[in-house]
């Protein structure tokens, strides 16, 4: 037997165990397997299977011991022993049973330490790999704080606890400045198996992060009375969420914004003053794009298609309430669309009848073209009264573009 640290043995496991979160039934098991390798390295024994190491935990002794199973004839050495020879280690055994031998070598000390220390390091990093991949994966698709450690290649390295996280450019807030020792409240968002620690992908720009927010801030949608039908968000800038209230006396938005504005303000302080329109969810597709587009009146909704393959409708809305509709460089109705899974065109008021006017006055050129495709080509009279009539129809037309362009050039000197 070879002593490795006495009763402080039992300690140093202990404390490995607190430090580290690794059980100390694994730190002995490792200790013991990386004693049978070193044993079966130095005795040139690879293929020996009856090979284990036994540890005293109260001693810190730990030795090398061989299984042999007593048999009257031996035939082979290395695992079978006489019954003559068992009897001397104990009387009580008889033939078939099985007797462990010492084969400790001697000097054997210093070979076995290098080892046990080889095989502990090892299976430490592998115990710590497999805590923190299980806990970051139960942890995946959830929201945690973490410390901002540095910006490594416009990379965020966040610590999340036992590993340090990897936030991307992409999933940065636009303009936000990460500074080392702030906290953060970060989404997880994917975690990577790797040779060394499981490598954690985490958002701060995640639609999710306002849902979990949400839920923080407003019992009712933890307790299920309200309910987050969607979100979209744009990081930074603006988000959209829908909201439905499955108890008629309790009102979705109002729980969402709280008396006079304390819940909403809370989140919003959270995201930086990012700005959140919080939209009432309807099944009602005209009503829901009505909401999504808010805070822009809208006059009209008509839908233009509405299958599995397409859901596209055309938004009027007044003019002065276009740009507002659209958003800066289209992000209202861009956030809508996500919203509500709607392609949404918007046209203003004077737009649409430009558009209307335009198609009334294309409809006698069709008329007088079927007629002159459906007439006898032989007849001259019908002939010339039809170039007459379409003579005199461009002629008109001409005369409305003309004056669709001096009120142009009056609206724009006005």
């Amino acid at each position: 037997m070879i002593k490795i640290g006495g009763g402080n043995l039992n300690e140093a496991l202990e404390e490995l165990e607190r430090e580290r979160g690794i059980s100390k039934e694994v730190l002995v098991s490792s200790l013991c397997d990386a004693m049978v390798a070193a044993y079966k390295k130095h005795m040139r024994s690879k293929d020996a299977t009856n090979i284990e190491a036994i540890l005293d935990e109260q001693s810190g002794e730990i030795g090398v011991f061989s299984t042999k199973v007593v048999v009257e004839n031996v035939e082979d050495e290395e695992t079978q022993i006489s019954l003559a020879e068992a009897k001397e280690i104990d009387e009580d055994v008889e033939v078939g049973d099985e007797v462990k031998l010492e084969v400790t070598p001697e000097q054997f000390g210093r070979i076995a330490a290098q080892a046990a220390k080889q095989v502990l390091t090892q299976r430490i990093r592998e115990a710590e790999r497999n805590l923190v991949l299980n806990e970051f994966l139960e942890k995946k698709g959830t929201l945690t704080t973490g410390i901002i450690q540095r910006v490594e290649n416009r990379n965020v390295i966040v610590n999340i606890g036992k590993t340090d996280a990897i936030m991307p450019q992409k999933e940065q807030i636009p303009g936000e400045y990460y500074k080392p020792g702030n906290r953060i409240r970060v989404f997880v968002l994917n975690v990577k198996e790797t040779t060394r620690l499981p490598q954690v992908i985490v958002s701060h720009a995640h639609a999710e992060i306002v849902r979990e927010l949400f839920e923080l801030e407003v019992p009712e949608i933890e307790d299920g009375i309200v309910e987050i039908k969607s979100i979209s968000r744009e990081a930074g800038f603006r988000t959209k969420i829908a909201v439905w209230s499955n108890d008629p006396e309790v009102d979705s938005v109002g729980a969402c914004i709280g008396p006079r504005g304390s819940r909403i303000q809370t989140i919003v302080s959270e995201l930086k003053n990012e700005k959140i329109d919080i939209v009432r969810y309807s099944e009602d597709p005209v009503e829901y794009i009505v909401n999504a587009l808010s805070p822009a009146r809208v006059v009209s909704v008509d839908i233009l298609a509405d299958d599995e393959y397409a859901h596209e409708a055309m938004v009027v809305v007044p003019d002065d309430q276009l740009s507002l509709a659209i958003g800066r460089e289209g992000q209202n109705v861009r956030l809508a669309h996500k919203l509500t899974g709607w392609k949404i065109d918007i046209k203003s008021v004077s737009q649409m009848e430009k558009a209307e006017a335009a198609h009334i006055y294309e409809e006698p050129d069709e008329v007088i073209e079927d007629d002159f495709e459906h007439n006898d080509d032989n007849d001259d009279e019908l002939h010339q009264e039809i170039e007459e009539e379409m003579n005199q129809q461009a002629y008109d037309d001409e005369d409305i573009q003309q004056d669709e362009a001096v009120d142009e050039e009056v609206s724009e000197e006005e």
